[in-house]
C-alpha cells in the first residue's frame, strides 16, 4: 500500500465512520427519548415488588421491566444486582438482564437503518427466545446452592439500604414540567453512558468495512464466500465465532451493531450476525462486573448459560427464518454505507431530533437549578475499564479528526 492509496483510504474510512452516525443519530435520539420518559413514568420499586420466584408471571414481568429499561449493559447490570439483591428471583433477573440489552426500543431503530427489518424481527423473536433457552438451561442445572451463596455474598456485603420511594402517579407526572424535566436530565445521562461506546464503535465499524479484505471475514468466517447459503457446521462456526468476536471489541450493544452491518455485507450468516449482536453480555468488561458482584463461580456460570442459550437461538433463529424463506439476502454493501449525507430523509429526520435534543437541553440546564438528587447511575472513581474506553474513545475522534483533514486535502 503506497502512501497515497492509505490516506484515501483512511479518509474514506472516516466519512465511512461518519456516515454510518449520521444514518442512525434520529434513530439514537428518537430511542433514548422513549427510553428516559419510561424509566422516569415506571419505578425500579413496583419492579422490585413483582419479581419473585421463576414463574411464567415473574419471568413475563422481569423480561418487561428489561424491555422498558435502558439499553446500556453496565447500567442494567447494576439494575439486575439490586433487583436480585433486594428479593427478585433468579431467573427473572437474568431476564431482566437480557431484555433490557436485547429488547428494548432504541436498539430496534438502529438494527432497522443498519440491517433492515428481518434483523429486527429476528432481535425481538431471538430475545425472547433466549429468555426462554436461559430459563430451560437454568431450570436443567439447578444452581440453588450457589444462588442461595450469592444472594447472602450481596446482602452481608452492601447491607440493607432503605430504597423504598415515594412517587405520584404516572399519569400525574407526565402533566408536570419537573416530570418532562426528569426525562431530560435521564435522556442526557443515557448518552453520558454510551458515548465512549457509540465512538468506538462507529470509529471501528468505518475502519474495519474499508481497511479489512472480504478474504478476511471468508477465512474468519467458514461459509461466508458461499452468498447467504451455507452447511450447518458453517452455520454453528459462525454462531460460536460471533461471540468471539464480540469479546474482542467488547463494545456495547448499541455500538456493535454498525460493526454488525459490516459483518453481514461481507458474507456472514445471518446466524452469525445474530450472535455477535447478542453477544454484548458475554464480553470481558461484563463478565469482570458480573465477579465483582456475585464472585468469579457464578460469574462463569452465567457466561456458560449465555453462551449456550445465544448459540442455540441463533441457529433456531436462522434455520426458522429459512424455512418460512425469510432469511435477508446480503448486497455485499452495509445500508448504512449506501448513502451518507444526502438531503433525504434521514436529513430531515435528523434535523428534527435535534431540535428535539435543543429541547430537552433547555429543560436540563435552562431556568433555575434543579435538586440532582436519586437521578445518578452511580459514580466516585471509574472503572479501568471505563478509563480504557474513555482514552479509546479520545482516541478515535483524534483519528476522525485527522481523516477529516485528509478528505479535504487530497
Amino acid at each position: 500500500m503506497n502512501n497515497a492509496n492509505f490516506w484515501q483510504l483512511y479518509s474514506e474510512a472516516v466519512l465511512t465512520s461518519l456516515g454510518f452516525f449520521w444514518k442512525a443519530l434520529w434513530a439514537f435520539i428518537l430511542g433514548y427519548v422513549i427510553s428516559s420518559a419510561i424509566q422516569v413514568f415506571v419505578t425500579r420499586e413496583r419492579m422490585k415488588q413483582t419479581m419473585g420466584k421463576a414463574g411464567k408471571g415473574s419471568v413475563a414481568l422481569g423480561t418487561f421491566f428489561g424491555f422498558i429499561s435502558s439499553s446500556c449493559s453496565f447500567a442494567a447490570l447494576a439494575t439486575t444486582k439490586s433487583l436480585f439483591k433486594k428479593g427478585a428471583g433468579f431467573v427473572p433477573s437474568l431476564a431482566f438482564l437480557l431484555a433490557s440489552t436485547n429488547l428494548v426500543i432504541e436498539l430496534g431503530f438502529i438494527i432497522a437503518v443498519f440491517l433492515g427489518w428481518q434483523f429486527v424481527v429476528g432481535e425481538y423473536l431471538g430475545g425472547l427466545l433466549l429468555i426462554i433457552s436461559m430459563w430451560l438451561i437454568v431450570k436443567f442445572t439447578r444452581p440453588t446452592k450457589l444462588i442461595r451463596k450469592v444472594r447472602k455474598r450481596l446482602r452481608d456485603n452492601e447491607g440493607e439500604a432503605n430504597e423504598g420511594e415515594d412517587v405520584p402517579d404516572w399519569k400525574e407526572k407526565i402533566q408536570t414540567i419537573q416530570g418532562w424535566k426528569q426525562v431530560a436530565r435521564k435522556y442526557f445521562m443515557e448518552w453520558k453512558m454510551v458515548w465512549k461506546d457509540v465512538t468506538i464503535g462507529f470509529t471501528v465499524a468505518g475502519a474495519i468495512a474499508v481497511f479489512v479484505p472480504r478474504s478476511f471475514f471468508q477465512f474468519l468466517f467458514i461459509g461466508s464466500e458461499q452468498g447467504g447459503n451455507p452447511g450447518f457446521l458453517a452455520i454453528l462456526e459462525n454462531t460460536i465465532v460471533g461471540p468471539v468476536a464480540a469479546f474482542f471489541t467488547f463494545i456495547g450493544s448499541m455500538g456493535n451493531i454498525p460493526l454488525a452491518s459490516v459483518l453481514y455485507s461481507n458474507g456472514v450468516s445471518f446466524a452469525g450476525v445474530i450472535a455477535f449482536i447478542f453477544s454484548d453480555l458475554v464480553v470481558f468488561p461484563v463478565i469482570r462486573i458480573n465477579a465483582k458482584y456475585y464472585g468469579w463461580k457464578m460469574a462463569f456460570y452465567i457466561l456458560g448459560v449465555f453462551l449456550a442459550a445465544l448459540v442455540a437461538t441463533a441457529i433456531v433463529m436462522h434455520y426458522g427464518f429459512s424455512l418460512f424463506g425469510l432469511l435477508p439476502e446480503s448486497t455485499g454493501q452495509s445500508q448504512a454505507e449506501t448513502q451518507r449525507f444526502a438531503i433525504d430523509y434521514t436529513f430531515w429526520l435528523n434535523l428534527a431530533f435535534l431540535a428535539v435534543t435543543g429541547v430537552l437541553a433547555w429543560l436540563r440546564w435552562g431556568g433555575k437549578k434543579e435538586d440532582k438528587g436519586g437521578m445518578h447511575h452511580g459514580g466516585g472513581k471509574k472503572s479501568i475499564i471505563e478509563r480504557v474506553l474513555f482514552w479509546l474513545a479520545i482516541v478515535s475522534y483524534i483519528w476522525l479528526a485527522g481523516g477529516l483533514i485528509a478528505a479535504v486535502i487530497k
